[in-house]
């Protein structure tokens, strides 16, 4: 074939570039142009929701959580419902554990909301400790709650899942729902596949989890879908105290100096 027969196929169309990015024959008609984006302010605002424009917010959400985090102490999450009541024992129970764990050294994490959430931030904050909320865009949930001294609000679930992992020293579940299964088993299948560093994911509740653990023996151990050592990877526990010493051991005692953080101003 000639190269006058190619160019009549493709229309004799040269190639365009935008950055690393090439276009060839005439676009759609109206197409606009990334300055003409960036500066007409008559536009409409969709272009805004495109993913090119999605990876950047995205990207945005890494660099805030890298930067607010980047120099907490050693810290422990605290994950349980948003819907348990400020009367509960579980509540007073997340509250006693964001406390010892603080006298442990370690700062607290939740996701910022209400119920066990705010009890162990409540918990730590009480207790002189660093109380930090990663909180999550949702239609139906208040804010972060009145006991964060740090607190991040996030746009998407997996970069929020990111910062749990990656500045905790330890996960502890009470009761909770589908967010608090979620962040379970994300933890579960980070260590069990040696993603990260191995670390203590402690279950607080037997009453609550007992068949959860159970069904994971029976169901997923017994039928091979998991290694029988795989349920080594969860403890379950009704003690706060156990809950420390667990932590504990595992970090080799090493809490955080809370006070080398400084002042509010200075976070």
């Amino acid at each position: 074939m000639s190269s006058d027969s190619v160019d009549e196929q493709v229309g004799k169309a040269k190639p365009k570039f935008r950055g690393p990015v090439m276009f060839r024959r005439e676009r759609k008609p109206g197409a606009r142009t990334a300055d003409r984006n960036l500066l007409d302010t008559r536009q409409d605002s969709e272009w805004v929701h495109t993913d090119p424009w999605r990876v950047l917010r995205i990207q945005a959400e890494f660099v805030e959580g890298f930067g607010a985090l980047a120099e907490v102490p050693p810290a422990v999450t605290v994950f349980g419902s948003a819907r348990t009541p400020v009367d509960h024992p579980e509540y007073a129970a997340a509250r006693a554990i964001g406390s010892a764990l603080t006298d442990a050294g370690f700062a607290i994490i939740t996701g910022g909301g209400p119920g066990a959430m705010e009890a162990a931030n409540r918990g730590s904050s009480e207790a002189g400790g660093y109380s930090i909320g990663l909180g999550i865009e949702l239609p139906f949930e208040q804010g972060l709650n009145d006991w964060v001294d740090l607190g991040i609000n996030f746009r998407y679930f997996f970069v929020r899942k990111t910062m749990f992992v990656k500045y905790s020293q330890a996960f502890v579940c009470l009761p909770g729902g589908f967010g608090t299964l979620d962040e379970l088993f994300e933890a579960l299948t980070l260590v069990q596949t040696r993603k990260i560093t191995r670390f203590p994911i402690i279950l607080f509740g037997t009453a609550y989890w007992s068949g959860l653990v159970e069904w994971m023996r029976s169901s997923l151990a017994g039928s091979g879908k998991i290694s029988p050592e795989d349920l080594d990877l969860i403890q379950v526990t009704d003690s706060v105290e156990d809950v420390v010493r667990i932590v504990k051991e595992a970090t080799g005692g090493r809490g955080g100096d809370i006070e080398r953080l400084g002042t509010e101003d200075q976070w």
